[in-house]
Parts: structure tokens; C-alpha cells; sequence
């Protein structure tokens, strides 16, 4: 079975490829530096990475998702007499199903027996249609569309797929390897629908602005009566962030406008300001405090507009901050903020999100415990999401403490009934699942409801977590064959997973070598370190455009993604005034030449883009074949760059690069520099994309042109965190092999000494008796 490549893999085996491309090409005098310099530029991965998506379509639109987009990640693969595969999707509230249907893609075996094998398709528990499977058609790819009646439809739903085999009109195995169909994860569910208006009410917040139940990626435009100022924007950040944090998974992207509403679905007008005002033709009423307002969007009426105003930017962030951290108790279609209770200081890593690393964790908190439940022979996997916080130290530990109580129902006989924990795909530990022939009279006695209760602890290894990982627990049972016309399957295996088993990371120490745009895209790290983002500034390009603009609020949207909560103590400000916020860190943006701090900080940057001149550092050769050889695994991290790559013309380059930061030592700067006034949008879809290529965002420096994206750099040269003083002695001097010689010899000479004066002291003491 081929393994799949890590992410420090991955971006070694690109920059090996490309360093030797570079090193031959240059040893054989047959390419000029510039044509090089575009080759590592733009030298392409495998598969393109797409753009940011257009915005959604609203309320009424056709509303279209693939298997895949529903969570089927693979085929559905339908296997025996009688198996049945399910997907769940949900209709949003703002919208009534009128009607639907679905389109498979799929294949099935040669050796079935038309006339009593078909594929059912079951929507809440009901067969809405049925595709038969003739023979001529067997073995390759087919087309079927069934259609849905809208009385099956409800606000939850399940959509299943039952696959009805046989192959002989005799005696059959049930699990015979020819009874097989499987459904492509193309294949595609089509609702039609009609818009519901909604109530203008803060009592359904957040809705309509975000629907739970709608999987589509969140659009929601953000509107400002002119070009906003730094508090008007950091309050904009609090709610897009909420907003974010809301969306989770299927992303959010805020697009900013200036005195201009959508011309359809919703949007969040921000107004600050005593005196009334007509934004884009919409009349707000002078504030009397932190006001929060539901009305309609002018230009659709089926649209909302979030009006969220005060008399002064302290207001205005008031009444932001009320509605993302307390918007439950509203009601009503306009409410004033009388008092919002001060907000108690967040602690380093405690994001909603994120595992505690103070308490032992029970499953039940991280996963409905109805799914902790399952039944038949091969009933597949429980996922449980872990969420590490980032910058957990591995170094010299055993893993994360797992303690697992797990039920099983014990057969008669069995020989390879197993369960199984997986982390990330890759097999921890796995436990025989004993039959009851094998079990001690007493162990059978204690047994209770036909399940038999067992333990297992198991450490899970931090260096193969990442901050969205997966834990899979799989119960595997073995079909024992009796022999022809007496194999009848039995539905009478259950396990489960007590709801009270723990994962612990106590003792884990928060200590990461710095610059790592993998940890940055994952997680927000190191500005999520401090959920609120209190310990952040975000330093915008002077004269921002709205392009500008809507990638920071797009970013605090990922941040909320990540954390959980809204991000209501970051700072906005200009190059200018960097200076006031030297004690934080600094992320910073840029499209085109409209940073200064690109130019103030040049010599702090592997990367310049100037017009179209362009200049990337590589990270030295030398160093990297003795990192492929294994010479210097534990020095990995002192790559430096040594080889800089300069050119002219082709398309703009943008990049993302981390550094230690000028201000304090103890800060990071992390830059997103866009080469034109899209490169910030093809930035942020990188980050985005769900493809396998957005792996290689990793390292120091990593440039994006157009859907390429290229990991240049891996350079670590810096370390944020801290340490028990006694690790961080021994981590130090495990960096640093001569230093430990030289400390242990002189602890030697030192007691040498001591223990020769000792003894002389003790001999002159006879002497003189």
C-alpha cells in the first residue's frame, strides 16, 4: 500500500527537484539566470489550485452539490446481498424543496443476475426510485437519474443508496467478491426550491446572514458608508471573525463595498457617526448607543441588511462585540446596547476549538456519543475530530494519553475480529476481538446485554497530529462461513465506545520553531495563540482598496474558523504607526506596491516584487543533500538561502513569507504580499483549497502565481514558546553535542577537585592529631 507523503515531505521533494534542476541546468551553461529564475518561479504542481469562488448563489437558486461535497470523500462502495451506504443533506430555512433529484455515476459486476439485482434509492427511509442493473451494461461507467418527489423532503434528510445483489438462483455466499456496485462520489444531488422571506427579527440571528444547514461556502458582504477608518475595521473584524467561526469548515469570504448594497441576497452595513446618514441610499437613523438593526435589502427582497451603528467607533465595536459574543438574548427588529459586561481576559492556547491541555478531555465534549455507536461486520469507521492546539512540543515525549473503554459483542467463534485506532490514516494500535470460546468462564459470566466491556490505553504521537487531525476507531468482525446454503448473515454484532474515555495533554509544553506558513494556513498560528487575537495587529497597505480590505476581513474569518471565537481585540493599523504596536504580532498585507513596510524591512524579506522585477531565495543546495542523505536530521531547520533567483517580466508573483520580528524578539511578522491587486484573492485560495497540493504551504517562503503554488523556502531560525527550565536545558544541550562534553568535563573536573580537597583537608587533619 503506498504511504502518503507528509507535508515536510512533500516540500522536501519539491525543492529537491527544483534545486537540481536549477544546479544542473546552471553546471551545463544551457539556460540564462532569468529563464531560471521564471522556472522557479512558476514551476508547476500537479493539479491547479482554484480560484476564490464567485459569490454563492442566494435563496431561489438552483441548489447543486456533488457526493463529494456532501462528505464522500470516496466511492461508495456497495458490497454483498444487501448494503447500504447513506449521505445526510440538509434544506436551509430561508428556502422550501419543491422538488429534486439525484444523478449516479456508477458500476457494478458482470456476474449479476439481472432480474433480481437493482440499486435503490431511499430518501428519509422511503425508495424513491429504483435503477436496474442489465447485463449488457456491467463493467463500466453508467448514468441514471432518479427523480425525488418533494413530499419526501423535509429539513434533515438522508439520502441512501441500497444495493441489491445476486449472482446465482441457488445457494449463495452472502459476501461472494461478484456481488459488488459502486457509486462515483461525482454523481450529484439537484434540489429545486423556493425562497421563504425572512422575519426581520435579532432573535433568529444568525440568521438569515449564516444557515447551518447550508453547506455552501458563507458570501457575505461587508458595506461602509466611505473608506473606513482602523476602529471601524477592527470592529468589522469582530463580526466577520463570528462569522467565520460559524462557517467553520465551508468557508467564509467577506467582500467589502463602499456605499454600494449587493444587488441580491445580504449584507452587514457598519456606520458610525451621531448624526443620521443615508448609506448607498438607505436611510440609518441617528443612533442612541450601540445599536444592532434587521432590515431589508432594497435591492432584493428576499435579502437582509445587518445594520450595526453608534455614535462614535468605541460604539460601534461595542455593538459588535455584543452581537458576536452575546447576540442570543436579542429580539426584536432594532436593539439599543444598554451595558456589555467587561470581557474576562483570554488565556495563551484556550480557544473554544482547541483541546485543553489542563484537564483530561471525555469524548462526549469533541462528538455526539450516538455516533460512538455501531452495528454490523464492517460498519466503518468513528471519526472523532481532534483539534491540537499548535506549537505542542513532541520532543522526547511518549504521546498523547488515550484512554479508550470500548463494548463489543463477542461471537461464538472468530479468528480475525479486530478493533483498531488509526490517527490521521496511520494504524496505532489494534486489539483482537476474542469469541466466546476463547474467554474465561468468568470473563463470560461478567458479561453483560450480550457486551463484553474492555481498556486500552494508548499514546498518540503529537509528530503525526496536526492541528486538524482525525482520530478512527474501527470495529472489524470476521464472517465465519458455515458452508453452502447455510451462510445467512446476521445483523446481531454491535460496539461501541464509552462516551467517558479521555484524551489527556497534560504536560505538554507550547514550544515551535518559527517561520511556519503550515502552521499560519492550518490554524492562524501565532496570532491565534490569544483566541481574541489580543496579541495581534494587522498592518494594512496605505490607501487600501476594497480588494484589501475584503482579504483582511476574509482573514479574520479563517481565524475564527480556527479558533472558535470572534477575534474582538485585534488591532488595525498603517506602516506609520507600526511602531505602537511593536509588542504584537504583525501580519501584513500588501498588493502591489502600496506597503511601505516592504521596502523599510527588505533586508528582512526573501522575496521582493518590484513592478516586474522579481526576486525568490532558494534554500541552499549543499545543505539539502545532506538533509536527503540523513547527515543532518535534527539541523534540518538551519537551512539557509544562499542561492537568490532574480528576473524580469511574466505574470506577477505574490508570496507568503514569516519572519522573526524587527520590533521584538519575541514577536512574528508574517507577510502576505499580493502582486497586483488580485494576488491577495489568489493568496487566500490557496490557503482555501481542499486539494493536496495546498499541503505544500509550508516553510519560510512560498510563492503563488495564478493556481501555481510553489514552498521555496524552509528556513527556521527562531523559537516561540517556552519550556520547563529543566527541558529546556536538555533540549539545548541536545542542539548542542560539544557544549554537553564541555559541561559534563568540567562537572567531572569540578568533582575531581572538590574530592582531592577533600582528602588532603582530611589528611592534614591527621598530621596535626
Amino acid at each position: 500500500m503506498k504511504s502518503k507523503a507528509s507535508p515536510a515531505q512533500l516540500i522536501r521533494l519539491r525543492q529537491r527537484s527544483l534545486c537540481l534542476m536549477l544546479a544542473a541546468a546552471m553546471t551545463a551553461g544551457s539556460l540564462p539566470l532569468p529563464v531560471l529564475a521564471a522556472a522557479a518561479a512558476a514551476s508547476p504542481i500537479a493539479a491547479a489550485t482554484p480560484g476564490l469562488p464567485a459569490p454563492v448563489p442566494v435563496a431561489g437558486d438552483p441548489y447543486v452539490f456533488s457526493f463529494k461535497q456532501l462528505g464522500r470523500n470516496g466511492s461508495m462502495n456497495l458490497h454483498g446481498v444487501d448494503a447500504t451506504d447513506s449521505l445526510n443533506f440538509d434544506v436551509p430555512v430561508s428556502l422550501v424543496a419543491t422538488g429534486a433529484h439525484v444523478t449516479l455515476y456508477y458500476t457494478y459486476s458482470p456476474a449479476l443476475l439481472p432480474d433480481l439485482s437493482q440499486i435503490n434509492v431511499i430518501v428519509n427511509d422511503v425508495v424513491a426510485g429504483s435503477i436496474p442493473l442489465p447485463k449488457e451494461s456491467s463493467g463500466s461507467m453508467q448514468t441514471a437519474k432518479v427523480e425525488i418527489p418533494a413530499k419526501l423532503i423535509t429539513e434533515f434528510n438522508r439520502l441512501s443508496l441500497q444495493f441489491i445483489g445476486h449472482y446465482t438462483m441457488g445457494c449463495e455466499d452472502p459476501l461472494h467478491s461478484s456481488l459488488w456496485a459502486r457509486v462515483a462520489n461525482g454523481s450529484t444531488l439537484d434540489l429545486q426550491t423556493t425562497a421563504l422571506p425572512p422575519k426581520d427579527d435579532l432573535a433568529l440571528m444568525p440568521l438569515p446572514f449564516f444557515d447551518r444547514r447550508d453547506i455552501r461556502m458563507l458570501s457575505l458582504p461587508f458595506v461602509f458608508a466611505g473608506n473606513p477608518d482602523n476602529g471601524t475595521l477592527e470592529a468589522a473584524g469582530s463580526l466577520s471573525s463570528w462569522f467565520g467561526a460559524l462557517a467553520a469548515y465551508r468557508g467564509a469570504r467577506f467582500p467589502v463595498q463602499v456605499n454600494a448594497l449587493p444587488p441580491r441576497g445580504n449584507a452587514v452595513v457598519m456606520v458610525a457617526g451621531e448624526a443620521p446618514a443615508t448609506v448607498a441610499g438607505v436611510e440609518v437613523a441617528a443612533p442612541k448607543g450601540p445599536t444592532l438593526t434587521v432590515q431589508p435589502n432594497p435591492n432584493d427582497a428576499n435579502g437582509k441588511l445587518l445594520i450595526v451603528s453608534g455614535r462614535n467607533v468605541a460604539e460601534l465595536k461595542q455593538a459588535a462585540a455584543a452581537l458576536a459574543l452575546g447576540g442570543k438574548g436579542l429580539s426584536g427588529n432594532s436593539v439599543v446596547i444598554d451595558k456589555l459586561q467587561p470581557l474576562t481576559p483570554r488565556q495563551p492556547y484556550d480557544a473554544p476549538n482547541w483541546l485543553p491541555t489542563d484537564r483530561p478531555v471525555k469524548l462526549s465534549e469533541l462528538i455526539d456519543p450516538k455516533r460512538l455507536n455501531v452495528s454490523g461486520y464492517n460498519p466503518g469507521e468513528i471519526t472523532i475530530p481532534l483539534n491540537f492546539p499548535p506549537a505542542l512540543s513532541s520532543w522526547r515525549q511518549d504521546g498523547a494519553k488515550l484512554k479508550l473503554v470500548y463494548r463489543y459483542t463477542p461471537q461464538p467463534k472468530s479468528s480475525n475480529s479486530s478493533f483498531m485506532v488509526s490517527l490521521n490514516d496511520g494504524l496505532i494500535k489494534s486489539e483482537v476481538l476474542l469469541p466466546q470460546d476463547k474467554l474465561d468462564k468468568s470473563v463470560l459470566a461478567a458479561i453483560k446485554d450480550d457486551a463484553l466491556t474492555r481498556e486500552m490505553n494508548v499514546r498518540l504521537p503529537l509528530n503525526l497530529a496536526g492541528p486538524q487531525s482525525r482520530l478512527q476507531l474501527r470495529y472489524m468482525y470476521d464472517f465465519v462461513k458455515q458452508g453452502e446454503c447455510q451462510d445467512i448473515i446476521i445483523d446481531n454484532v454491535r460496539g461501541s465506545i464509552d462516551p467517558e474515555s479521555t484524551i489527556d495533554l497534560r504536560g505538554y509544553d507550547h514550544f515551535m520553531a518559527m517561520p511556519n506558513l503550515g502552521v499560519f494556513k492550518d490554524a492562524g498560528f501565532p496570532f491565534t495563540r490569544m483566541a481574541d487575537l489580543s496579541e495581534s495587529a494587522v498592518v494594512l497597505p496605505d490607501n487600501a482598496s476594497v480588494e484589501d480590505l475584503g482579504a483582511y476581513l476574509s482573514l479574520m474569518g479563517r481565524f475564527g474558523a480556527a479558533t472558535g471565537y470572534p477575534a474582538t481585540g485585534v488591532a488595525v493599523t498603517q506602516a506609520a504607526q507600526v511602531d505602537k504596536v511593536a509588542s504584537r504580532d504583525l501580519l501584513v498585507l500588501a498588493s502591489g506596491q502600496n506597503q511601505p513596510l516592504l521596502k523599510q524591512w527588505a533586508d528582512r524579506l526573501p522575496a521582493a516584487v518590484t513592478g516586474d522585477k522579481q526576486r525568490f531565495e532558494l534554500a541552499d543546495l549543499s545543505l539539502r543533500v545532506r538533509s536527503w542523505l540523513k547527515l543532518d536530521e535534527d539541523d534540518a531547520a538551519k537551512r539557509r538561502a544562499r542561492l537568490a533567483l532574480a528576473f524580469s517580466g511574466g505574470e506577477p508573483t505574490s508570496y507568503l513569507t514569516g519572519f522573526e520580528s524587527p520590533l521584538d524578539s519575541s514577536r512574528s511578522v508574517v507577510v502576505l504580499a499580493g502582486g497586483d491587486a488580485t494576488g491577495l484573492d489568489q493568496i487566500l485560495a490557496a490557503m482555501a483549497s481542499k486539494d493536496p497540493e495546498a499541503e505544500t504551504i509550508q516553510g519560510s517562503l512560498v510563492a503563488v502565481r495564478g493556481s501555481t503554488i510553489d514552498p521555496l523556502l524552509a528556513e527556521e531560525n527562531y523559537f516561540v514558546g517556552s519550556m520547563s527550565p529543566l527541558r529546556m536545558l536538555r533540549w539545548w544541550l541536545s542542539r548542542h553535542v560539544l557544549a554537553m562534553f564541555v559541561l559534563i568535563g568540567g562537572g567531572i573536573l569540578m568533582l575531581g577537585g572538590l574530592a582531592y580537597l577533600t582528602l588532603r583537608a582530611k589528611a592534614r587533619k591527621r598530621l596535626n592529631a
